[in-house]
């Protein structure tokens, strides 16, 4: 059996082991989570091992990035279960600070990062990456490593999360792994765990109609003809679209010419539960 990862939730003693590391002559990478691990995380954990030497996990569910209505207090906690998954990849520490050590009594400051956080998702929860952007920029200054990695899933977040590392030279390189995927395409999300048996069986058609458009796209039809087209189908099925948008690859601004790279993203409502995804074209 493997040995468990040492936690820490305190950020001297982060800083005091990531210290060690580096005395070592260690690099570092970085995984930031809300816990509720799934394969596509352990994924990320497997990328971080490989690109660094020393791999440090962190799970905090950060109560800035919710709204007043949304999920927080039922969003999945299972730390026991996430250590014994962390073990099993080789992680070294996983940070699991408290809200009051992230947030002491006082706390005002924000992070506020524009560019790719207009629009998409920020038309629909304005507060979020306010709240992304500041709790991963005081776990990159709390850890200091030299790499980070997250997600495509959240493709948005990544792109966010990069721009911030570069426009306040945190020196953090931010890398991106590809969406992990169920058999039949649906994401793998923490948030999965809401849907029932039948909004299950339907939630994979956000990716087919994604699919479809990428398809098109790349078989010469217009972009938003495309778009229009995927948003038909998920709605079909009765999902409350907030989102179908094909934009730059690169700054996730609204396409201008024919030759940009394209990203496909969507968000919907499956009953209670928001499902995104996004894929190439």
């Amino acid at each position: 059996m493997a040995t468990l990862p040492k936690v820490v939730g305190r950020i001297r003693d982060l800083r005091a082991a990531v210290g060690g590391f580096k005395a070592e002559g260690a690099q570092v990478a970085l995984v930031p989570t809300m816990g509720a691990l799934h394969a596509g995380h352990v994924a990320l954990a497997e990328k971080a091992r490989e690109i660094a030497q020393r791999t440090v996990v962190s799970i905090f569910v950060n109560p800035t990035q919710f709204a007043p209505h949304e999920d927080f207090s039922r969003y999945p906690r299972t730390l026991e279960e996430d250590l014994f998954k962390l073990a099993d990849v080789g992680v070294d520490l996983v940070y699991a600070p408290t809200a009051t050590e992230m947030y002491p009594a006082g706390f005002a400051a924000r992070i506020e990062v524009g560019g790719p956080s207009a629009g998409l998702e920020s038309d629909f929860r304005p507060h979020f990456f306010g709240g992304v952007a500041t709790v991963v920029g005081k776990l990159f200054i709390q850890c200091a490593p030299h790499f980070a990695v997250f997600g495509e899933k959240d493709y948005q977040q990544l792109k966010v999360v990069t721009r911030l590392s570069r426009d306040l030279d945190l020196g953090v390189e931010v890398v991106g792994l590809p969406t992990i995927r169920e058999e039949d395409g649906l994401a793998l999300s923490s948030r999965n765990a809401y849907l029932d048996e039948e909004q299950r069986r339907i939630a994979p058609v956000i990716y087919t109609a994604l699919a479809r458009a990428a398809d098109a796209i790349r078989s010469g039809a217009p972009a938003d003809a495309a778009v229009a087209t995927a948003r038909g189908m998920i709605e079909a099925l009765g999902l409350k679209v907030d989102y179908v948008a094909a934009r730059n690859a690169d700054t996730l601004a609204p396409l201008k010419d024919r030759g940009e790279p394209v990203r496909l993203l969507a968000a919907a409502w499956l009953g209670d539960t928001r499902l995104i995804d996004n894929i190439p074209v």
